[in-house]
């Protein structure tokens, strides 16, 4: 199996057990229309346990996967207030169906005779909830909104949203696959001691990490059908100057690969990765 399709499938599978065989000779598309939608009962034992199909586990597991994970969307999305939210992602995370990331967002420091700007009133620093499996983030982003009318055979509208909003699936897991290469790729020189995904009041990063001797990485990742081009990093250079993030490596992962005038780059901090760079994990 080529890595793109390895991937792919991961993002769809990765984390269910050997109770259920994949033909893996099949295409994603053939697994999904024909095993998956065909047996959907047995795909759907793999939710344990089984009260997390049942609301308010449920509408909280939908609202995750489908939105930027941002505890308060979340808590809004799936209609639940803080403190009820705050104890069912506790539960979640417990079971290790969810994990919760911290911010890494500084607290603006304000002088206390200053008031505080107008657009920081409403501006609150949170974590963000993560699935752990991405079987659990598939189910509950792509199937379970469906999963009534797909057990009758009505498959359609499922079909429609996962052609849609396939590749916003298969990039989540690319960027948590491209966060693990990057601590491999550092593990034996400079090790990462903070890494994961990055958001403050102006922008959202895929990936900032500090290694041991205190270099700040910045990383961006790019599950599209395109190469990725000198203009991608030049927005992450005007992203990161408007966070106030003082960079010391650029990185650049992408899943179609790097433009001439980016391979070609003299920039001593940049880093770039593409597919044949995944193949050195396992997954």
């Amino acid at each position: 199996m080529e890595i793109e399709e390895a991937l792919e499938f991961f993002a769809i599978f990765g984390g269910i057990d050997s109770s259920i065989e994949i033909d893996f000779f099949d295409t994603l598309d053939e697994v999904i229309l024909y095993q998956m939608l065909v047996d959907i009962k047995a795909y759907e034992a793999l939710i344990s346990p089984s009260y997390l199909l049942e609301a308010p586990y449920r509408n909280l597991l939908i609202a995750v996967a489908r939105g930027d994970g941002k505890l308060l969307n979340i808590f809004k999305r799936a209609r639940v207030n803080e403190t009820t939210g705050g104890e069912l992602l506790s539960e979640l995370a417990d079971l290790g169906i969810l994990q919760l990331e911290p911010s890494r967002e500084a607290p603006p420091k304000m002088h206390p005779k200053h008031k505080v700007k107008k657009h920081l009133r409403s501006y609150r620093i949170q974590a963000k909830a993560r699935f752990k499996v991405p079987f659990f983030r598939f189910w509950f982003g792509f199937v379970e909104p469906y999963r009534e009318e797909i057990i009758q055979g009505k498959t359609a509208a499922f079909l429609k949203n996962f052609s849609q909003h396939q590749d916003r699936c298969a990039g989540l897991s690319f960027e948590q696959l491209s966060n693990d290469l990057l601590a491999d790729f550092f593990a034996q020189n400079d090790p990462l001691i903070s890494r994961g995904s990055f958001w403050d009041r102006h922008s959202e990063y895929d990936l900032l990490s500090v290694t041991r001797s205190g270099k700040v990485i910045l990383g961006e990742c790019k599950f599209k059908g395109r190469r990725v081009c000198k203009n991608e990093l030049n927005k992450l250079k005007e992203k990161a100057s408007n966070s106030g993030i003082s960079v010391d490596i650029y990185a650049l992962f992408s899943r179609n690969g790097f433009s001439n005038e980016l391979r070609h780059s003299k920039e001593e901090n940049l880093l770039l990765f593409d597919l044949e760079d995944f193949k050195r994990l396992q997954f």
